[in-house]
């Protein structure tokens, strides 16, 4: 369950556009570039072109809780309403004594997705992915290395949490991996990625908006793909480095779009929710008419 195929021309000039104002800005300079065969799977509008799977707008948006306490994070899901349905914990609210929120909204009908981006020694990352499991959470994050998958899938092993590997951070570019040591561009790190996350049997992936049509293309319908570094239109990128608008990004062929800050910092988050849903809702007919077209 939960996925999705993206490709049509559009998609193409999606891709291209993006990658050309990266270009401009400085930070999408690919010092490591791509390898030909790679790149060929990126443009092909073809591959991986499939409908959508039958899940709701709502359910594609994973709200992000990111807030300091539990309790402002209650009264957020209670001001959101039921617009939203889909709620991501992580490390701020998580330290902050959050955790338990995890089997509350699970008892309001909600799903969770915990974003902890586990990556420590097998045997505590196999017992910290049990514990998640145990409190009804959908989706879990860890660092996509080969002993963490392992571990993690052992530890959920037999539960319904899904297990997704980070590829890598939206929030760095090729510059930044140079800088922490990596031999590899972005594009290039995330397919490595994304082939061992397939060939350990990992659920899903972690990754910006902008290599999902690349990624769809190396695993085809087999990972869920879940995408953060989205910006409505007029929203600032912030930290955010590989961004695309809710539309543009279902459009690629994503499954879930995490959208933080434009609906936490909203004067109105139900209203800021409603009008990202319709924005889904614009991007699955922009899919839609491209597999048409196709």
């Amino acid at each position: 369950m939960f996925r999705t195929h993206g490709g049509g021309s559009a998609l193409r000039a999606i891709h291209l556009r993006h990658r050309g104002s990266d270009t401009a800005s400085g930070q999408g300079t690919h010092r490591h570039a791509i390898p030909a065969h790679l790149a060929q799977r990126a443009s092909s509008a073809r591959l991986g072109l499939s409908p959508a799977r039958q899940v709701s707008p709502r359910e594609r948006l994973i709200i992000a809780l990111d807030v300091g306490s539990a309790e402002e994070a209650e009264l957020l899901v209670s001001r959101i309403g039921e617009a939203g349905v889909f709620y991501k914990i992580g490390m701020e609210l998580v330290y902050a004594g959050g955790l338990p929120l995890v089997r509350r909204l699970v008892g309001e009908g909600k799903q969770v997705f915990v974003d902890l981006k586990l990556h420590d020694i097998p045997n505590t990352v196999e017992r910290a992915a049990a514990q998640i499991a145990r409190l009804g959470a959908s989706f879990l994050t860890i660092h996509a290395y080969p002993q963490t998958m392992k571990a993690a899938l052992a530890g959920t092993a037999g539960s319904k949490l899904k297990v997704l590997g980070v590829t890598v951070l939206t929030s760095m570019n090729d510059k930044d991996l140079v800088e922490a040591g990596y031999a590899s561009g972005v594009e290039t790190t995330v397919v490595h990625r994304a082939r061992q996350a397939k060939s350990r049997g990992l659920d899903g992936l972690v990754l910006s908006p902008r290599e999902v049509a690349m990624v769809r293309g190396v695993v085809g319908n087999h990972l869920i793909l879940v995408t953060p570094g989205i910006r409505p239109k007029g929203s600032g990128a912030g930290d955010q480095k590989r961004v695309m608008t809710p539309a543009e990004a279902i459009a690629a062929g994503t499954d879930h779009i995490v959208v933080g800050r434009p609906v936490t910092e909203a004067r109105d988050p139900k209203a800021a929710v409603a009008s990202i849903t319709a924005d889904i809702e614009r991007g699955l007919g922009e899919r839609k008419n491209a597999i048409a077209a196709g």
